[in-house]
């Protein structure tokens, strides 16, 4: 299975979007969606699965859900938009994580690419894909590409758009 993951669009679609996502099965937005022809451009692509973000309004939140808990190929994965980093969760994200820690857990909101494994949450992959919009202090937009294979995440591949 190929997953594509991106957050933060804001409302941006970016043009190399469909290329980069051509053949994915499903594509994981983080959050900060922004606009529903977002949504409606990614439907195009792949199914899609996404969480509000804090710029969300009415009509995003009734398209998405605020957390994602889903198994993909063997694989339990977590999502949701401010999530924090390892170190420094977010208090409730932090209490699920402990409880019941995903194989795969995403998130947003900082538009800080970070791909990691987190040792003291049972080698549990972290990836915040950073941001695939124009809104934000972020120098190059990016979003991931991830291989998942047999309940395993195989393979991240960041891409950098407008490169």
């Amino acid at each position: 299975m190929k997953l594509g993951i991106l957050s933060d669009t804001h409302g941006y679609f970016h043009p190399e979007i469909p290329d980069y996502l051509a053949g994915v099965d499903l594509i994981l937005h983080a959050g900060d969606v922004g606009t529903a022809a977002v949504l409606d451009h990614l439907e195009e692509i792949a199914p899609v699965r996404a969480v509000w973000g804090n710029v969300d309004g009415r009509e995003i939140r009734l398209r998405t859900e605020q957390v994602v808990r889903t198994e993909l190929e063997g694989l339990r994965v977590c999502m949701t938009h401010i999530g924090g980093r390892p170190g420094r969760w977010n208090r409730a994200v932090d209490e699920v994580l402990r409880s019941d820690p995903p194989d795969l857990f995403i998130c947003g909101h900082s538009h800080i690419l970070r791909v990691e494994r987190v040792r003291d949450l049972e080698n549990m992959l972290f990836i915040n894909p950073g941001a695939a919009g124009r809104q934000g202090f972020h120098q190059v937009k990016t979003l991931i590409r991830l291989d998942v294979q047999q309940g395993a995440a195989r393979q991240a591949e960041v891409i950098h758009l407008d490169e």
